[in-house]
C-alpha cells in the first residue's frame, strides 16, 4: 500500500512510518520541524523528507491511506489536498486500531506509568518467544521500534495516552482502541490546554471503561479512589480486575519485589514501580503467562528510555534522567530516588516544558513535590513559552508555587547547568526530570562529568 504521513516526525508517527516500511508498504510523509531521534532513525531506512515543510505537490490519487499526526493543524495544505482528492485520512490511534481490530487489544492507561507498564508487559511477552504487535511512547530495550504491526500475531499491547488523537479526530487516543484488556493505574490532571478542568479530565476515564469490548476485564489501581469509583460504576459485563502496590523491600544487595512466598530481585525501583508491576503482572495472567516465568522475565526488565533511565554511575554518585512532567509523575519520581538512596544528597532539577506546566494557574499543584530533594532546580525556557504562544513565567511565582523557599528557578539553560555543577561532590544523586531536552543540552556527557567523585 502507498500510505503519506503528515507530520512523520513525531515518536509514534516516525515508528510507525518505519514499521509500516518494514512491512513492505511504500512509505513518505512530511513535516515542519523533526528533532532527533525521529530525524536520524528516519534517515536510517531512507524516509527522512528531504526539506522541511508541508507540501500538497506529495499529495496524489496514488496514495491508499493518509495517516494524520497531532501536530499538524486542520488547515495544513497536506491535509486540505487529500480532502480535496476525497482520499481516506486517518489518525495514527485509528489506524492502529484497523490493524488490529481482530486481535486481543490490551491497552494500558493512566495519567502516569503507562510506558513503563506497557514495556514491562512488552518484556515480559518477548521472553516467552510470544508474537504480539505494540506501541509504545518511548523506546525500549531489545526493541527496535516503539512498533511493530503483524499479520500473524493475536495479540497486541497499546500504549493508552489520553490526548486527542488528531486535528480532525478529537477523541482521546485511548478511546479510539476499544480494549478487550483495560488497565487504569491512576488519574492525576493533566493536559490542561486540552481538559481545562479536572472534571472533564476524569470523564475522559469513564467513557475509556465505557469503550471496552463486550465481556472485557479493566485492570485498575484500587488504592486510588477515583479510579475505584470509575471501576465500580463499569458496565456489568466487564470482569474488574483489581490491583494494588506490590510488595517490596531494598537493601544494599538491590531492589527486591516480594510475596508471602517469593523474593526477586529487581533492576527497577520505587514504590511506583512496584506499582506498575502489579498491574503489568495482572495483564500478563490474563495472557497466559504463568507467574514463574513472569517473575523470571521481570527480574531483568531495566525499564524504558527515560523512565528513571541511569545516565552515569560513580564510586558514589548516579545521574538519572526520567520523563516526569505532571505533578504526580515528578513526586512519585523525586520520591523513589529518594527512598533508593536515603544516605546520599539528592539534586532534582525539573524542567517545565509541557502547556500545562508551563501555565501559571495550573503550577500551584506541584506544590511540595521536589520536597524531597536536598537541592531542587526548576527550569523552564522561555522560547517554548513563545512556541506556544504562553504568558511569560515570574519566577517568584513559580517558586511559591512549588512551595519550597529552597527552590531555584532558572530560565537559561547555561546557567541552570553551571548551577548544578556547582552541586557536585560525592554521595550524590542527580534527578533529571522533563519531557523536553533542556534545551539540546548534552546530558549525557555532563552526566559523566557529575560522577567524577
Amino acid at each position: 500500500m502507498r500510505i503519506h504521513f503528515i507530520a512523520i516526525g513525531g515518536a509514534v508517527m516516525h515508528n510507525l512510518a518505519i514499521a509500516l516500511h518494514k512491512n513492505g508498504h511504500d512509505v513518505s510523509g512530511s513535516d515542519d520541524e523533526i528533532f532527533e531521534p525521529s530525524a536520524s532513525d528516519l534517515d536510517r531506512y531512507g524516509l527522512l523528507p528531504p526539506e522541511k515543510g508541508w507540501y500538497p505537490g506529495k499529495i496524489s490519487t496514488d496514495i491508499d491511506t493518509v495517516i494524520l499526526g497531532m501536530h499538524a493543524r486542520n488547515d495544513n495544505p497536506e491535509l486540505m489536498k487529500a480532502q480535496d482528492l476525497g482520499l481516506t485520512v486517518k489518525s495514527f490511534p485509528e489506524y492502529l486500531y484497523n490493524q488490529a481490530r481482530n486481535k486481543k487489544r490490551v491497552v494500558i492507561g493512566g495519567s502516569h506509568g503507562k510506558t513503563t507498564i506497557t514495556s514491562m508487559i512488552m518484556h515480559v511477552l518477548k521472553s516467552c518467544n510470544k508474537k504480539f504487535d505494540y506501541m509504545v511512547g518511548s523506546k525500549v530495550d531489545g526493541f527496535d521500534t516503539m512498533v511493530n504491526l503483524s499479520e500473524d500475531s493475536e495479540i497486541a499491547v497499546f500504549e493508552g495516552d489520553e490526548y486527542l488523537s488528531s486535528a480532525l479526530d478529537r477523541r482521546p487516543k485511548f478511546h479510539v482502541y476499544k480494549a478487550d484488556i483495560a488497565v487504569i493505574n491512576g488519574i492525576s490532571w493533566d493536559h490542561i490546554n486540552v481538559f481545562p478542568d479536572f472534571n472533564t479530565y476524569l470523564e475522559q476515564f469513564r467513557v475509556f471503561a465505557d469503550t471496552i469490548s463486550e465481556n472485557g476485564k479493566l485492570v485498575y489501581f484500587s488504592d486510588d479512589a477515583l479510579v475505584n469509583n470509575i471501576a465500580e460504576g463499569a458496565r456489568e459485563d466487564i470482569i474488574r480486575l483489581p490491583y494494588s502496590v506490590h510488595g517490596y523491600f531494598q537493601n544494599r544487595k538491590g531492589f527486591f519485589a516480594a510475596t508471602h512466598n517469593r523474593v526477586q530481585k529487581m533492576e527497577i525501583f520505587g514504590e511506583h514501580n512496584m506499582q506498575n508491576l502489579s498491574a503489568a503482572l495482572a495483564v500478563c495472567r490474563e495472557l497466559g503467562i504463568n507467574e514463574d516465568v513472569f517473575y523470571h522475565a521481570a527480574g531483568s526488565f531495566k525499564g524504558s528510555c527515560k523512565r528513571l533511565e541511569l545516565l552515569s554511575r560513580g564510586e558514589t554518585c548516579a545521574v538519572y534522567l526520567d520523563f516526569a512532567h505532571a505533578p504526580s509523575k515528578v513526586k512519585a519520581s523525586v520520591d523513589a530516588v529518594a527512598e533508593r538512596y536515603p544516605r546520599h544528597r539528592l539534586v532534582a532539577c525539573l524542567e517545565l516544558h509541557t502547556y500545562s506546566s508551563l501555565n501559571e494557574d495550573f503550577l500551584r499543584n506541584y506544590k511540595n513535590s521536589l520536597d524531597e530533594a536536598d537541592s531542587s532546580f526548576v527550569y523552564y525556557n522561555p522560547h517554548a513559552l513563545e512556541v506556544k504562544r504562553m504568558k511569560m513565567l515570574d519566577k517568584e511565582k513559580v517558586k511559591h508555587s512549588f512551595g519550597n523557599d529552597n527552590l531555584i528557578v532558572i530560565n537559561d539553560s547555561d546557567e541552570l547547568f553551571y548551577k548544578i555543577k556547582e552541586e557536585t561532590g560525592p554521595d550524590t544523586v542527580y534527578l533529571f526530570m522533563s519531557s523536553g531536552d533542556f534545551n539540546g543540552y548534552d546530558l549525557v556527557s555532563f552526566a559523566r562529568d557529575l560522577i567524577r567523585y
